[in-house]
């Protein structure tokens, strides 16, 4: 079939005062018809650069793009009306109602009235907005957002259709219901006679296997460019899964990736899943304090990070030396906490207790009030009535004490743009009230710690996203914190990030510090030792993620993923 587009030696480098960066380094590739291409690769390695000159955004600094015959580098207006791009915020005017950005929409694309109507109408049909005409879309809720801007994408009926991780910070059940309504669409298409051709760029790996073919970009370069079956069938026999008890969990982590054969660990639940180098045995269950040791199918997930480490090879460390598991004694203690906004009861009734050096995760759809509990608890949010006990301290009577003994790291990452890595750290020693000697000492430690020297005086604005995500936590544990609150931590953080953002935290846990985190990845909602899923302003259920993942098993389901177990649970309830 004709490509939709295809790019040849695409090369883009950006310039600065301080020099340029090539974000994309001799591309060419194909996007074909029909199809849902994927884009996955590290933060920084040029996805959203792509995108971008498929959008006709961006000249090349060499080498060329065409789109639906067009060089989008001298005639990409002619090929504008047929492409549909969704950028990762959205590209939304929050002031305006979902109808009026509808519209905006509709009058930038030229659609005639009639035409309009009836697109409109479609595709609040199907993204289910059409009760929320009038509402504002910056009062939307992320998943709200989500389907309204790939709804104003889609209005005129593109053939290309660009989506820069859409997804980003939404819950499970809602990234399921975003690739119903794409495919949908692309049937609709299919009926009207257009074979309508998708671009996903993900951070969403399960996301990417999903796709018919999928991009690896890695610094810049393609590494691959294969349908998802090409990425597992190299992992065959390399693969294998390791069960252990829970408190061994994130130490056997650490020991398995010193070992020479192990390319990757990754935590599930009571178990620890490991990708092999080709040609290693699979390492005895007794040497990471496990039971049993057995090979398991590959994930695409698996041949991802098998490729990236080929390309990358991480240096083996030695493992941290034991330590016991988190304490008895609750350090977070929440009775009947409600907060109602006029007449909205946002949190209902809700209960919990969290251990001293335990790593607690509060999961939950959008708007179903884990945020708001969140916020309660960091003392930013004052409960209309229950109790929070924050290391001893209470919330309602005390919540400067309590604040001052919690670190915390917001999803934006709250980061000073204009000021350098270190003059971000000081800011932060500072609003803890360290003295000088003591701020001196911090930040010297944090520049060390989180491997921030080289980029000490850079600007925390022009940071790749791994970088921002490693300076915010360095920053909220600049006081030596009791309790850490993580708000949805790696949100648009790719894979390799996430794995060494968790690593972290594991360390941080088991020298004693207590761990709050709001999440939308199912496979790092697995690190947690317990969580509690919210729906509706109420607890579901509270447990440890393979006690959750068994209560939706069945003889149909038996090996039920994290995501399946949330998704079934927050159904169940809803019905």
């Amino acid at each position: 079939m004709t490509p939709l587009a295809r790019a040849e030696g695409l090369s883009h480098v950006f310039a600065s005062k301080t020099g340029s960066t090539k974000a994309l380094d001799a591309i060419t590739a194909e996007i074909a018809p029909g199809v849902i291409t994927g884009v996955v690769g590290p933060d920084g390695a040029g996805k959203t650069t792509f995108l971008r000159h498929l959008a006709g955004l961006l000249r090349p600094s060499a080498g060329r793009v065409e789109v639906l015959g067009h060089d989008m580098a001298n005639d990409a207006a002619a090929a504008h009306p047929f492409i549909g791009y969704m950028p990762q915020r959205f590209g939304l005017y929050e002031d305006l109602s979902v109808a009026e950005n509808l519209a905006l929409f509709a009058d930038l694309h030229g659609l005639r009235d009639a035409a309009r109507e009836e697109r409109a109408k479609l595709l609040l049909e199907f993204t289910g907005l059409a009760p929320f005409t009038a509402r504002q879309a910056g009062a939307l809720s992320g998943g709200m957002k989500q389907k309204l801007g790939l709804a104003c994408a889609l209005l005129a009926r593109p053939k290309l259709l660009l989506l820069d991780e859409p997804s980003v910070g939404v819950d499970p059940a809602s990234r399921r219901e975003l690739w119903r309504i794409v495919e949908r669409m692309m049937g609709e298409a299919k009926t009207a006679g257009t074979e309508m051709g998708v671009v996903w760029a993900t951070s969403y790996l399960d996301e990417a296997e999903r796709c018919a073919s999928v991009l690896l970009l890695h610094e810049g370069k393609l590494l691959s460019a294969a349908p998802p079956a090409d990425f597992l069938a190299p992992m065959a026999g390399r693969v294998c899964r390791v069960t252990l008890p829970a408190a061994q969990r994130r130490r056997a982590v650490a020991i398995a990736k010193s070992l020479p054969g192990v390319l990757d660990a990754l935590v599930q639940g009571d178990s620890l899943r490991l990708v092999l180098a080709p040609g290693a045995a699979p390492p005895d269950a007794a040497l990471l304090g496990g039971s049993e040791t057995k090979l398991v199918p590959p994930r695409f997930e698996d041949g991802f990070m098998d490729r990236l480490i080929a390309a990358a090879p991480p240096q083996k460390t030695a493992p941290p030396p034991p330590v016991a598991s988190f304490a008895d004694g609750a350090v977070i203690e929440v009775n009947h906490l409600i907060r109602r906004f006029g007449e909205f009861v946002a949190v209902n009734d809700v209960s919990f207790t969290i251990a001293r050096g335990e790593i607690f995760g509060l999961l939950g759809p959008n708007g179903a009030g884990k945020s708001t509990t969140f916020r309660m608890l960091c003392g930013l949010l004052r409960p209309s009535s229950g109790s929070a006990l924050v290391a001893g301290e209470n919330l309602l009577a005390a919540a400067a004490q309590a604040r001052a003994k919690l670190g915390y790291m917001a999803q934006k990452f709250s980061l000073y743009g204009e000021l350098t890595v270190r003059q971000n750290l000081d800011f932060f020693a500072r609003a803890y009230g360290l003295d000088r000697a003591a701020r001196r000492l911090a930040i010297a430690d944090a520049l060390a710690r989180f491997e921030l020297a080289e980029a000490a005086d850079s600007l925390a604005s022009a940071l790749p996203l791994g970088l921002k995500q490693r300076l915010s936590l360095a920053a909220a544990l600049m006081h030596k914190p009791e309790i850490l609150f993580l708000d949805e931590p790696t949100s648009g953080v790719d894979p390799l990030n996430r794995r060494a953002f968790w690593a972290r935290i594991g360390e941080l846990a088991a020298q004693g510090v207590t761990v709050l985190v709001t999440s939308h990845f199912m496979d790092e909602a697995e690190y947690c030792d317990r969580l509690a899923i919210i729906n509706a302003g109420r607890v579901l259920v509270t447990d440890t993620p393979a006690a959750l993942r068994a209560r939706v098993r069945t003889p149909a389901l038996p090996d039920p993923t994290l995501e399946d177990a949330f998704i079934a649970l927050v159904e169940g309830a809803a019905a």
